[in-house]
């Protein structure tokens, strides 16, 4: 009996032992795991910021500087940027010009005024009846214009934004950005419009009957204007340009600030060359749309004679007798090329230009 007792319990316990796995099987699997678990730690390191990593990787330019450029550097490099778009796009500018006068009657009439068709056809008219360097005329006056009129309505549109915006308020309002923009556009006519005249007149001579040049120079365009229209000859087409100018200003300036307060806000991309690009894009075509028929009245008045208009609004009947409404958009292509071309020149110049003086000016002691 004893017998068959312990040979079930033997039998028992080797059922026992078959059924249940060895030890060995349960302690191997958690091993790997610890031996894995050192590498663990690095893998939040490198997936947590993917986003800033990969932008950071293609940032183009200078980067932003930790101190914010003061209104001085902003006022500098704003006409800075300017010369350097002009020198760019100046002979866009002076098609612009061509085209916008064409058609206007004049006293005495001539017919070897020379026909200008479309942007290229203006360009390769002008390069082969006046020379190459009719493409720059007026260049001079050009410059000194961006260096009063650009400094003032660009370098110092936010300081006077900041003046607009409510105390305690988290971000600026758009009426503040519109307010910004019309102000400073009208002092810096104020103050630039003798060599807006001086560089319209320079770019429209090639278009005057016979070729009759009217100055020998633009020392000599200020001083024949002061004495023949007196001083009031060079603040000529002031009204039609403020406005002008306040629309364009609101064109440029708040068009460009809103699209890049967006770009960032947004971080589809950085505060650097390509969202410079995109947002100053796009600021030119709104400033083309809006402000070409204040443009043309401009050019016109500013071009005109002395007792060819009486007032700006009879150069604005004027041009809807002769030409229509169409009239108003005369010239718009080389206008947009243009101030597209122009505002992406001058504001990714303007951004690395601030960035580039902060930097080589000595930091805080």
């Amino acid at each position: 009996m004893q017998a068959r007792k312990w040979g079930r319990i033997l039998a028992f316990e080797v059922g026992q032992s078959q059924r249940e796995p060895p030890h060995p099987i349960v302690t191997s699997i958690p091993k790997p795991d610890t031996d894995k678990a050192p590498r663990l730690p690095p893998q939040p390191h490198h997936l947590s910021p993917p986003f800033p990593s990969s932008l950071s990787a293609t940032m183009v330019g200078l980067k932003p500087p930790e101190v914010p450029p003061t209104a001085a550097v902003k006022f500098v490099s704003a006409g800075m940027a300017a010369c350097i778009a002009d020198l760019c796009t100046f002979p866009l500018d002076t098609a612009k010009v061509r085209l916008q006068i064409q058609g206007e009657v004049r006293i005495p009439r001539s017919s070897s005024t020379v026909e200008y068709r479309g942007v290229l056809g203006t360009l390769s008219t002008m390069v082969r009846t006046e020379g190459p360097r009719s493409l720059y005329s007026g260049l001079v006056a050009g410059l000194q214009r961006q260096m009063s009129f650009a400094s003032i309505r660009i370098g110092l549109y936010d300081s006077v934004k900041q003046l607009y915006t409510p105390k305690g308020a988290e971000s600026t309002g758009l009426a503040a950005r519109v307010l910004a923009g019309c102000t400073t556009g009208a002092v810096a006519v104020t103050c630039a419009q003798p060599t807006d005249v001086v560089k319209v007149r320079f770019q429209a001579t090639g278009a005057l009957p016979d070729g009759t040049r009217r100055y020998s120079g633009t020392v000599d365009a200020y001083r024949t204007i002061a004495r023949e229209e007196g001083v009031r000859g060079l603040w000529r087409g002031t009204l039609p340009n403020i406005a002008r100018n306040a629309i364009i200003n609101c064109g440029e300036l708040v068009t460009y600030d809103l699209v890049k307060d967006t770009l960032l806000r947004a971080q589809l991309m950085t505060d650097n060359i390509p969202c410079h690009f995109v947002a100053a894009f796009g600021a030119g075509f709104c400033a083309t749309v809006v402000a070409s028929p204040v443009d043309v009245v401009k050019t016109r008045y500013m071009n005109s004679s002395p007792g060819q208009y009486r007032n700006v609004l009879s150069c604005i009947l004027a041009l809807l007798m002769q030409d229509g409404l169409a009239g108003f958009y005369k010239g718009f292509v080389p206008s947009f090329l243009r101030l597209s071309s122009w505002n992406v020149v001058m504001f990714v110049s303007y951004e690395q230009l601030q960035r580039a003086v902060v930097l080589a000016l000595p930091g805080p002691s």
